[in-house]
């Protein structure tokens, strides 16, 4: 879906994914909520959905980035001055995911949420056909790809096997016999490890919000990548316990959808932020190894209501300009020390510097007073260190130390005031 308000131009495009309606309910609800605030939606369907014919040889999968790229290219061709934002939910978010990360910075696009991504098609493969509630969607989700193979028979019939998809009983024998022939994927396996959208996380250069419930029944959470997601600054994933599949309803009569508030929510703080994505955006400059780019914004804060709120990282920034000015500063007197060092170099030989000094004489006293080897000063000096950093932890360690020697410490006394106590009070 693609969305906008048009003199502060923001274009909202939702990809969608059914297959067994035209028109889901989720869809109009995304999309009336949206349009009802001020944005302009565009819903673009994949290739033979929505009611529209097939023209050409060539039908959608779950990697066919093309179709999303001509109809974002054509909006932004029409629209230069929208900042355009994109949602993608379930196999349109891997698409959406796997575009983002094929261009890069060259996508005209401000920013992106994607709902209930599969991520990797290899793991849901193996996922879907694991346990009899996911057999039942495999089986549902089967049924509805049949349905769209006979809406498109001719040409079903003639670049793929017709015979071997009207037998199909599960996805993975769909797509052998009609997405891998007709896309020209050697395997079916080969189709799913290509258009698997977690190969591309890392190139993502566009803000996006990713969604997905942990009890979702299609989309597993063994294939969401959790390490990508957070290595890379661009990337928000929020994970919620329950939600399901493009469900998370709200309310005692599911009047109200959760992902469809906070994606607005999302874009709508990151539309009034500095945060947006400008096409082929140069460079802020080069980031050191040593920092890492886990913690640098945009970030997003999810209240107990549900909303999304973005958290900048300002203070990091400034602190990171600052060390910059101060390394060139440093640098400079450095540079300027040894080239006057350099031109007295033949005149004079340079003197011990002040440090060694110090340390020289330091060695001498030692040497003069030296005194017997003191034990207990060097391990004041540990306690004392250690009680500085962290009283509690100083103190637990004391605890634990009492608790676990304190037999060993109830002998000894025992022992020690025996003697003493027998003569305290001797026999009658």
């Amino acid at each position: 879906m693609i969305m906008s308000k048009i003199q502060q131009c923001c274009l909202f495009t939702k990809i969608d994914t059914d297959l067994l309606i035209s028109h889901p309910l989720y869809i109009k609800h995304l999309a009336f909520n949206t349009a009802k605030k001020g944005w302009n939606v565009v819903v673009s369907n994949h290739r033979g959905l929505g009611g529209i014919s097939v023209t050409s040889d060539c039908f959608y999968n779950a990697g066919w980035t093309e179709d999303l790229r001509t109809v974002v290219s054509n909006l932004h061709d029409e629209y230069p001055n929208a900042p355009l934002f994109l949602v993608g939910l379930s196999i349109g978010a891997n698409i959406l995911v796997k575009y983002l990360g094929e261009d890069g910075d060259k996508v005209p696009v401000a920013g992106a949420v994607a709902i209930c991504s599969p991520w990797d098609l290899l793991i849901g493969d193996r996922f879907i056909g694991r346990r009899l509630l996911q057999k039942f969607y495999d089986k549902a989700l089967t049924t509805g790809l049949l349905g769209y193979a006979q809406l498109h028979q001719p040409h079903f019939f003639r670049l793929a096997n017709w015979e071997g998809i009207k037998k199909s009983r599960s996805i993975r024998d769909f797509d052998q016999h009609a997405t891998c022939v007709v896309g020209k994927f050697e395997t079916v396996d080969t189709y799913y490890r290509r258009c698997t959208s977690a190969n591309y996380v890392g190139n993502v250069s566009v803000p996006l919000l990713c969604i997905n419930a942990l009890d979702d029944p299609v989309c597993t959470r063994e294939a969401i990548p959790w390490e990508e997601c957070r290595a890379n600054v661009n990337i928000v994933l929020a994970t919620t316990k329950h939600g399901g599949h493009l469900a998370f309803f709200e309310g005692l009569t599911a009047a109200g959808i959760w992902w469809v508030r906070a994606t607005d929510e999302f874009l709508k703080i990151l539309h009034s932020s500095q945060y947006m994505h400008v096409q082929k955006m140069v460079s802020f400059g080069t980031q050191s190894s040593l920092d890492s780019s886990i913690d640098q914004g945009p970030y997003v804060n999810i209240a107990e209501d549900g909303m999304v709120a973005a958290v900048g990282n300002e203070q990091a920034k400034e602190n990171r300009t600052e060390d910059v000015l101060e390394q060139q500063k440093t640098h400079q007197r450095k540079t300027n020390e040894m080239v006057s060092g350099e031109q007295d170099d033949h005149m004079i030989k340079p003197e011990p510097c002040l440090a060694e000094i110090v340390q020289s004489s330091e060695q001498a006293t030692r040497r003069k007073d030296s005194k017997p080897l003191d034990v207990i000063t060097p391990v004041r000096r540990c306690l004392d260190l250690l009680s500085e950093r962290s009283r509690w932890s100083f103190w637990l360690l004391v605890y634990v130390s009492i608790v676990t020697s304190w037999p060993l410490v109830g002998s000894a006394l025992q022992i020690v005031f025996r003697k003493k106590l027998r003569n305290a009070f001797p026999a009658a």
